[in-house]
């Protein structure tokens, strides 16, 4: 499916850094509850994860990732998903964070 140009630039992804990290058993799927700092202008998110069995928490945290964090809030398993933290998913379903190649100022948007 085809999108307009208008379409893509409402997507508005920033740059963000894990700051917690949480088991998440009651999810469907193994997954992490993430904590988000996106800077003063859009402040901390909390997102659910498909990650545990691809990353350990201790090396999630502190780490930059991309998000998109103008999606409306998703319940899961009574969790409130704010945003959706994006990665490439690999052929054996391997999730793979998609971050600044270098440090980056938080909340900075993705052009």
């Amino acid at each position: 499916m085809d999108i307009t140009l208008d379409q893509f630039q409402a997507v508005d992804m920033r740059v963000g850094k894990i700051v917690a990290v949480e088991d998440f058993p009651e999810a469907r799927t193994p997954s992490l509850k993430l904590t988000i700092d996106f800077g003063p202008e859009i402040g901390t998110k909390r997102s659910s994860a498909h990650l545990p069995e691809f990353y350990e928490k201790d090396e999630l945290i502190g780490r930059q990732i991309v998000a998109v964090v103008n999606f409306p809030p998703l319940r899961i398993a009574g969790f409130k998903s704010e945003v959706l933290v994006l990665g490439a998913i690999q052929a054996n379903d391997r999730v793979i964070l998609l971050e600044p190649d270098s440090e980056s100022e938080l909340g900075a948007p993705i052009a």
